[in-house]
């Protein structure tokens, strides 16, 4: 059984051996993680240990109990804190409990009565563990859940409700494999059934229509998956070639063929223009919803193909907001694969278009402009993008292939990744050296912190110490403390000054705690460091 953690903080060292003596820590489910004679040491123990069971006196040098628990309930919220003191004071007693503190125990500390008081906390703890166990039961609830979940996805997929850049992440989410080539849209609609028939009977016959084509449906290569979507079957067809989809337009028609016959009833499919990913499947769907719109004019009971309806469907060639989000997002935060990925994608619509050249530049320029607003907004020159002669418009005309213009838009994709990620490192790297010039400045503070920083940085207190860690490798508190410490030793080598001034100096207000954390630091006293540079 994995013991829970207890950090036990008492400035009075005879109190801290008895504690620890009296009680079966095991027993009781718990581990003594780690001792600290006062509330500042326990603070920093506590962030090492992270302790499930806080136990600490009052009255303590340097940062009261009270304290202490005030600044763990913010740091370590989960952690039980027990506190016990000498002082029969109801204030004492107050301001724990409005701190969250789980018992006030009167010193002495009886062993029966603390045990008592940590077989209570077992109790809680264990029933939190239970909760996170519980997500277990979640997990597999969510497990069974996951065909419905499906199909929600797909019916999104279809309304054009999930975002280009999470369709990876959902349908991995979902356990879902879906295929890299092309993608048609299908829409089958019963013909009108007799009138009288009950609402009831319309769902019964969606899903026979459903079973019917997944049952029936033979087309070799081909990925589909079938839905009921608004008071129809929604076909999503994943095919491998483009030319694929007149197979698929004929598999479709054996269907509608068989339908009468199988079923007792026609059916009218819709059919959508080729995309390129599944991504833009809800484009595929707006054609074979306005298919489905023919129906009256050239008879059901058949396949209805958008484009041989309206030629002229396939022209629409823009970069729309799904796309910008798409592309910026490949720049700013994607891998080389990604970005090239989402590229050849927007790509692939000219090559599938056979647009003229001039309606193609337009496209290439809308890319282009996306990039340089992208640029722009990262502070990055866009001539260092473009090079020094870029006007803002890129001939198309001037590529000898689409493969060509890819190309270049690749180079420079990469070339405003590279930018846009080294400004973010050097701007890190200037507010850490900006932190550093602050605490160098203020060290002498005795109320320097960390919101001090933050409020000169103009930046949270979470951020900072995140970026501060990871750029240093240290904490804000450990610099501060090294920053003064390096400031004393030199004023015990250099000067004079009694030790109380230079505690002050380097903005320890209770000289004491200077000497304590002097001596933790290096190892001695300032009175014996001071005697050991003469």
């Amino acid at each position: 059984m994995e013991l829970y953690r207890v950090l036990l903080a008492d400035d009075e060292a005879e109190i801290r051996q008895g504690i620890s003596r009296k009680i079966d820590w095991a027993a009781q489910g718990f581990e003594l993680a780690g001792e600290a004679e006062n509330g500042a040491e326990a603070l920093e123990l506590a962030e090492q240990i992270r302790p499930d069971v806080v136990l600490t006196d009052i009255k303590m040098p340097f940062m009261d109990g009270l304290e202490l628990c005030r600044r763990l309930r913010r740091e370590l919220p989960a952690a039980k804190l027990v506190v016990f003191s000498g002082f029969d004071d109801f204030e004492y007693a107050r301001q724990a409990v409005s701190m969250g503190v789980s018992e006030y125990i009167m010193k002495p500390v009886n062993a029966r009565e603390l045990e008592e008081v940590l077989a209570s906390l077992r109790t809680q703890l264990e029933a939190q563990r239970q909760q996170r166990r519980d997500m277990e039961a979640l997990r597999r609830r969510y497990e069974e859940s996951l065909p419905v979940l499906r199909e929600l996805f797909f019916a999104r997929l279809l309304d054009g409700r999930v975002p280009p850049e999470q369709l990876a992440e959902r349908a991995a989410r979902y356990e879902l494999e879906l295929p890299a080539g092309p993608w048609a849209a299908a829409l089958v609609q019963m013909d009108l059934p007799p009138a009288g028939e009950s609402a009831e009977r319309d769902e019964l016959l969606l899903l026979s229509v459903r079973s019917f084509v997944e049952e029936h449906f033979e087309l070799e290569g081909c990925w589909l998956r079938t839905l009921l979507y608004n008071d129809a079957v929604a076909l999503l067809a994943g095919l491998q070639t483009p030319e694929q989809l007149y197979p698929l337009m004929a598999e479709l028609e054996r269907l509608c063929a068989l339908a009468p016959s199988c079923l007792g009833l026609g059916l009218t499919v819709g059919l959508g223009q080729l995309c390129q990913a599944a991504g833009q499947l809800h484009q595929s769907m707006e054609g074979a919803l306005t298919a489905l719109d023919y129906r009256l004019l050239m008879g059901g009971g058949r396949v209805l193909y958008i484009g041989d309806l309206e030629p002229d469907a396939s022209l629409r060639l823009s970069l729309d907001d799904e796309d910008q989000r798409a592309l910026a997002t490949a720049v700013k935060l994607g891998s080389e694969e990604q970005l090239d990925a989402t590229l050849h994608g927007l790509l692939d619509r000219v090559r599938a278009s056979r647009l003229p050249p001039a309606q193609c530049q337009l496209y290439v320029l809308e890319i282009v402009t996306c990039l340089v607003r992208l640029a722009r907004s990262g502070g990055v020159e866009v001539e260092d993008v473009f090079g020094p002669d870029f006007a803002g418009a890129v001939p198309a005309a001037q590529f000898a292939s689409l493969d060509r213009l890819g190309e270049w838009l690749t180079e420079r994709c990469r070339r405003l990744r590279e930018l846009l990620g080294r400004r973010r490192t050097d701007s890190a790297g200037r507010t850490v050296d900006e932190a550093k010039a602050y605490i160098a400045a203020h060290f002498a503070d005795s109320g320097l912190g960390v919101e001090a920083v933050c409020e000169h940085l103009h930046l949270s207190p979470t951020y900072f110490s995140t970026l501060f860690k990871r750029e240093t490798g240290q904490s804000f508190t450990a610099c501060v403390t090294e920053q003064r410490m390096n400031e004393a030793a030199r004023l015990l080598r250099e000067t004079e000054e009694k030790t109380y001034l230079i505690a002050q100096r380097t903005g320890y207000a209770d000289p004491n705690y200077f000497s304590y954390v002097f001596k933790r630091h290096f190892g001695m006293t300032p009175s014996k460091y001071r005697a050991g540079q003469t």
